[in-house]
């Protein structure tokens, strides 16, 4: 089972050559980048290519490894119990499966995505480290071994908002998707608006590209901002000439609420372009 990359989704060779290792070592693949880089979406698109079932188990703060595998819903069988009902006979019934029950119990290989995963508890990843390892999982309510019928393809992912356990990252094969440099970021373009006009795209891609060089901007814009923006400028039939325009008091370039996303930025440039007129007017 190999994965060849997708019609719709930009992969680079050092990408689908750590898909293809994680698959061949049966190991989970942890990937990393900046927000906006498409690591979501690449288990979604391995899952596509390869025509296997999906299955999602997005991470919050709150999130606790164990619902992964299965929960005990005690409070229903304690409702059902007052209530008469002859379903508290069997525990199996108050039994919530998780995404990795689901996945371990599939009759066919599924791609299981453990998304985001450093928005949890630091423990989260060492808590998985066992059923991730070794592909199961005992149920102590019903004295049932839960094992992995077909080892499923897990792709793990993480923003880098904290550091993950080395522990854990000893049993996952790594990757960091670097942020596209111009030639990918066009092939990703090409992909998502196959009719865009070139000139629009290359002045977007100046104006994108020198956003992000500026100091002190505390969120650069992602991939999908860039995709975000070309579309409204496509939709307003924005001029190339207006992106194109070198002037240092308008530094701001138009429908910026797609790039920029705090106040902080947005005044960053707001004081660079005041600083540029005052400059020009004292000249």
């Amino acid at each position: 089972m190999r994965f060849n990359g997708s019609a719709t989704y930009v992969s680079t060779d050092d990408l689908t050559l750590a898909v293809n290792a994680a698959i061949t070592l049966q190991r989970p693949l942890l990937v990393k980048g900046e927000p906006g880089t498409g690591k979501t979406r690449l288990a979604e698109e391995v899952a596509r290519a390869l025509g296997l079932r999906l299955l999602e188990w997005h991470i919050k703060s709150t999130t606790k490894a164990q619902q992964g595998l299965y929960e005990y819903d005690a409070v229903s069988r304690l409702r059902d119990s007052q209530l008469g009902d002859a379903r508290v006979h069997d525990i199996s019934n108050y039994i919530v499966k998780g995404m990795l029950w689901h996945a371990f119990t599939s009759d066919t290989p599924s791609v299981l995505l453990i998304d985001e995963i450093d928005k949890a508890d630091i423990e989260f990843p060492n808590d998985l480290l066992r059923e991730l390892d070794r592909m199961e999982f005992y149920v102590y309510e019903t004295r049932e071994l839960v094992q992995a019928r077909q080892r499923p393809i897990v792709f793990i992912t993480s923003n880098n908002e904290k550091e993950l356990p080395d522990a854990f990252l000893r049993r996952c094969f790594f990757h960091y998707i670097r942020f596209p440099d111009e030639a990918t970021m066009q092939a990703i373009i090409d992909v998502h608006y196959p009719k865009i006009k070139s000139r629009l795209v290359g002045e977007a891609l100046k104006v994108f590209y020198d956003m992000r060089k500026v100091p002190g901007l505390k969120k650069k814009p992602s991939t999908s901002e860039l995709l975000d923006w070309l579309k409204l400028l496509m939709t307003d039939e924005i001029d190339p000439e207006i992106l194109k325009n070198k002037d240092p008091t308008k530094l701001i370039p138009p429908l910026h609420g797609a790039l920029l996303k705090n106040e902080a930025d947005v005044q960053l440039f707001e004081r660079l372009a005041f600083l540029a007129r005052r400059e020009t007017r004292g000249s």
